[in-house]
């Protein structure tokens, strides 16, 4: 009888360990004095600076990139989406107000190969450098019958602290506040269904296509890194100087801004007050999308919004390159987030 061993069924140990073995100096130059462990453990130990924190309060989040990995498998491109999703998760939870302490990810495959791997861990590695974030651990797992052999998927998990007087709620949001918007890179992580639909069903195009009036590829386009927000502004985050914040993703705008808005509040969002990059102006025109659905699919140029009272809002739009795109009302409805001038 013939024997049978694991790699006739599609999971290549030595493929595993020769990606690990690549991946170790990408992920101990993340590390900092509080990281305990090494690459390879079966956890991430994290030492907590009590002289540091006085009450501090853990904040964490779970994500992925969402089918933006499509148009990086067609590309071949697999850094940037590491990138995106350490940058995602970061701007998720710092709209509480957190300080992002480590990540860990999970990569799942078709079949492993080990250079793509590096590239995606070195993705991770280069945007927890950027944000002051330790990788500490993560899953690699070659699972040939979940996922077509060129398959892959990514998840992530951010840790964060924030201290107890300065988690930022939107609970300090009053009728007379503005609200500040911050310039995305491009699509960021959320719409990849719908432009998808548009550039490769619609137009025929490839990841290899020049997108007219953008001088770019759609690979370039699509694969803009997201851009996180924490460095920007980490200084202004506590109650009194930023009384609210949303990360615009899934449902641009207006789905995630009313998240933030008090009952009774109204968010009016003036859409003039800031140029609509082309990229959306062609993905409008030539998907034939209705304006209000762009602005639910899509960030429409704003990643990030900012809300607080007008003379903070000075000192932030002094030193940042915010917009001034919005003010609130007291609501007459239930409505939490107006938008005017489409």
């Amino acid at each position: 009888m013939e024997k049978v061993n694991y790699k006739d069924s599609g999971v290549n140990i030595e493929a595993g360990e020769n990606a690990v073995n690549r991946i170790k100096p990408i992920v101990k130059s993340t590390f900092n004095q509080n990281v305990l462990t090494n690459i390879g453990g079966f956890g991430g130990l994290y030492a907590l600076d009590l002289k540091k924190w006085k009450e501090p309060i853990l904040v964490s989040s779970v994500d992925g990139v969402g089918t933006k990995l499509i148009i990086a498998q067609k590309s071949g491109i697999f850094d940037t989406v590491g990138q995106d999703l350490v940058n995602h998760c970061v701007d998720d939870i710092f709209v509480m107000g957190a300080t992002p302490q480590y990540f860990l990810d999970y990569i799942g495959v078709g079949e492993l190969v080990p250079k793509d791997i590096e590239d995606l861990i070195s993705g991770f590695a280069k945007a927890c450098r950027e944000n002051g974030v330790s990788l500490i651990g993560g899953e690699m797992a070659e699972m040939p019958g979940i996922y077509k052999k060129e398959d892959y998927d990514l998840a992530g998990t951010i840790v964060g602290l924030v201290e107890k007087k300065n988690i930022i709620t939107g609970e300090k949001i009053v009728a007379g506040d503005v609200v500040i918007g911050f310039k995305s890179t491009g699509l960021h992580t959320n719409g990849y269904s719908l432009a998808r639909k548009i550039i490769f069903e619609k137009l025929n195009y490839t990841v290899d296509t020049i997108i007219p009036n953008l001088n770019k590829t759609v690979a370039e386009a699509f694969l803009a890194v997201h851009k996180s927000y924490y460095p920007i502004l980490k200084k202004w985050a506590t109650p009194e100087k930023i009384h609210g914040m949303a990360h615009i993703t899934g449902g641009g705008i207006p789905g995630n801004l009313k998240r933030s808005i008090p009952d009774g509040l109204v968010a009016e969002i003036d859409c003039s007050k800031w140029e609509r990059p082309e990229l959306f102006k062609f993905l409008e025109r030539e998907g034939n999308v209705d304006s209000y659905e762009m602005y639910r699919a899509f960030n429409m140029g704003i990643g990030f919004n900012v809300v607080t009272n007008e003379k903070n809002a000075e000192e932030i739009l002094k030193e940042t390159d915010g917009i001034l795109i919005g003010k609130i009302l007291k609501s007459e409805n239930n409505q939490k987030v107006k938008l005017i001038n489409i």
